[in-house]
């Protein structure tokens, strides 16, 4: 981030309206910048460092933002759509300023972890196909999950269009019996986002996901606090790891 920056600029990015609306802020005589009135709103201000209010209200600025939801069935993995809910739509009316967008994508489906950010260098690298950042899911499957299934997805699956995954982590949590319905639990960590990947992969191997949770992407890892549909930004801990994540260099 530069040094200084516009003030009518630090103000529209924080919410306080379009330039020509703060331009009349500034007339009005309500703006403030380190205790003294503000006649210009192209006044060169440093967000970080200058003390800055309109009326009573103090400006916090913030270049970034980095939000974890626990995304939910029924929303999709967009910014906007004129028929379904998205995830935009979650967030309180105060983050809609800020153009927050999902770092990747999780079915209409699927539960779980949802990096909500406006920082589009962090979310290339996190979605950079080279990058091979890890993604794990808990999923319940229709039948028994074995050892079979584990070696076959160890050495990556065929999808239905002829493509092989890299290999990937399969783990079985509770192996379901088949005479009796019952599902199995497992954890799969994947190094790709393919399409509808994991509901794909075990239909490969004749099996169909009846639920789907991720729980973890790269060193980010879902808070098991967060109700599902509730939100909060990452902790520095949290941000520090997964920009030093050693594949992700940003």
């Amino acid at each position: 981030m530069k040094q200084t920056q516009r003030l009518d600029k630090v103000l529209a990015h924080s919410g306080f309206g379009t330039r020509s609306e703060i331009k009349l802020l500034v007339k009005q005589g309500i703006v403030i910048v380190n205790g003294k009135m503000v006649k210009d709103s192209g006044l060169q201000v440093n967000p970080e460092t200058d003390h800055i209010e309109v009326g009573d209200k103090k400006v916090n600025f913030q270049t970034h933002v980095y939000l974890m939801l626990n995304k939910p069935q029924g929303v999709i993995s967009a910014t906007e759509d004129s028929r379904e809910r998205t995830v935009i739509d979650l967030l309180d009316a105060s983050y809609g300023h800020l153009a927050l967008f999902p770092v990747g994508r999780l079915d209409k489906d699927t539960e779980g972890l949802l990096l909500l950010t406006n920082d589009g260098k962090l979310a290339h690298s996190l979605l950079s196909p080279n990058k091979h950042v890890a993604k794990t899911y808990y999923a319940e499957v229709a039948g028994k999950v074995d050892y079979n299934d584990q070696q076959t997805f160890s050495r990556g699956v065929e999808l239905d269009d002829g493509y092989v995954t890299m290999p990937a982590q399969l783990i079985i949590l509770k192996e379901g019996d088949p005479s009796l319905l019952k599902e199995s639990k497992i954890e799969l960590t994947i190094m790709e986002g393919k399409f509808h990947q994991v509901k794909r992969m075990f239909e490969a191997v004749g099996k169909k996901v009846t639920y789907l949770k991720r729980i973890s992407m790269g060193s980010l890892r879902l808070d098991e606090y967060l109700a599902l549909g509730d939100y909060r930004t990452l902790t520095d801990e949290e941000l520090q790891q997964l920009r030093g994540d050693k594949q992700l260099e940003v």
